[in-house]
Formats: C-alpha cells, structure tokens, sequence
C-alpha cells in the first residue's frame, strides 16, 4: 500500500486525541471498527482505554483475525492499553490480548487514576532536542520482553516505549499532549530504522 491511512481502533478509548495528531500531520486516518474498514489502513494505533473491555470488542465486532493479519504486514501502534491489547504475554487473564510483540505487561502497574503522572524525557528516535512530555494514566509496565524487542525510552529503570519492526508500543499517553513527534515517528520514520 503507497499511500498512508492510519486507522485508530474506536471501540473503547481515547481515540479521538489520535485523530487531532493525525489532522495535525496531514494525514489520512479514520476510525476502526469493522474488518472492512481495517482493511482500508496502512497503519494501525490500538488507543488506551480499558483493556478488558476493548479486547472484548474486538471479539464481539469481528475483528481479532483481521488485526493478526494486519500486524504480519502493516504497522501497529499500541498506547497504554493498546500496549496491554498487542502483547504476547499479560498479568491479567481476563485480557484477551493479541500477541504482536514479544514483552509481558502488568496492567495498571503504576497505580491508580490518582496516582497518574508526568514525566519528561528526552526521545533520541524522534526528532528535535526537546524533552518529550510523558503522560501516565493507569499505566501498564513492560515487565520482560525478548531480544527482537528494542527499548526506545526508559523512566526510572523501566522501558516505557519500545519496538519490534512494525510493532511499536508506549505505556504513557504522546496522544494527551501537543507534541506530535511520536506520530509522526510511527506514520513516516519506522521504515527508516527498521
């Protein structure tokens, strides 16, 4: 596929702020929730959310071959419960995740709504020198993941963004902010560092 559309899964979630980042860069994207309209993108983010409830979704809209299918060829995108959603191993048995990547997550690892937070870190894979703003709202955290898998970002110890070829995946929320560098990482820079 040549031309970008990026598909912003819209089951569950904070979708929306997905798209405004899209818009922003000038690119295509819709809303997925119908095999038919995965189909249509060239790129995939899995938003945050409730991630029971959207790997329930899933099943429930008849999407959860179509996204294996998507993810062999196609760029995928996992945000905090997305995360938990593409994983290949989760603390939680309730999650029917997905297994794109090879990392074990623990959902909701850094508390409580109460206790989200902020941090800011300097990303090497984006662009510019600017601190990225992380944003963190019951958080899952990337417990172990395998040697195909590469760490992009760490706070305190902890891998807090990281990828495997097409699969690429954050704990914290890039979508709550104003800066668009991880998008635009995702839409147009993955093929590059592959």
């Amino acid at each position: 596929m040549s031309s970008v559309c990026v598909g912003i899964l819209a089951l569950q979630g904070a979708y929306s702020k997905h798209k405004e980042k899209c818009e922003l860069l000038g690119v295509d994207s819709i809303y997925v929730r119908t095999p038919e309209e995965l189909r249509m993108c060239s790129h995939l983010i899995i938003p945050g959310g409730e991630s029971t409830t959207i790997s329930k979704l899933i099943k429930f809209n008849g999407l959860r071959e179509g996204l294996k299918k998507f993810a062999k060829k196609r760029y995928v995108w996992g945000t905090c419960a997305g995360m938990i959603l593409v994983a290949d191993r989760v603390d939680d048995p309730r999650v029917d995740n997905l297994g794109f990547i090879d990392i074990y997550v623990q959902r909701n690892a850094y508390g409580r709504q109460i206790d989200s937070f902020t941090a800011k870190k300097h990303l090497p894979f984006v662009d510019g020198k600017e601190e990225f703003k992380l944003i963190f709202i019951r958080a899952p955290k990337l417990l172990e993941y395998g040697d195909s898998v590469t760490p992009l970002g760490s706070i305190n110890g902890n891998v807090v963004i990281a990828r495997n070829d097409n699969i690429l995946v954050s704990s914290f929320h890039p979508e709550l902010t104003s800066d668009p560098r991880i998008h635009s990482y995702f839409i147009s820079k993955m093929d590059e560092k592959r």
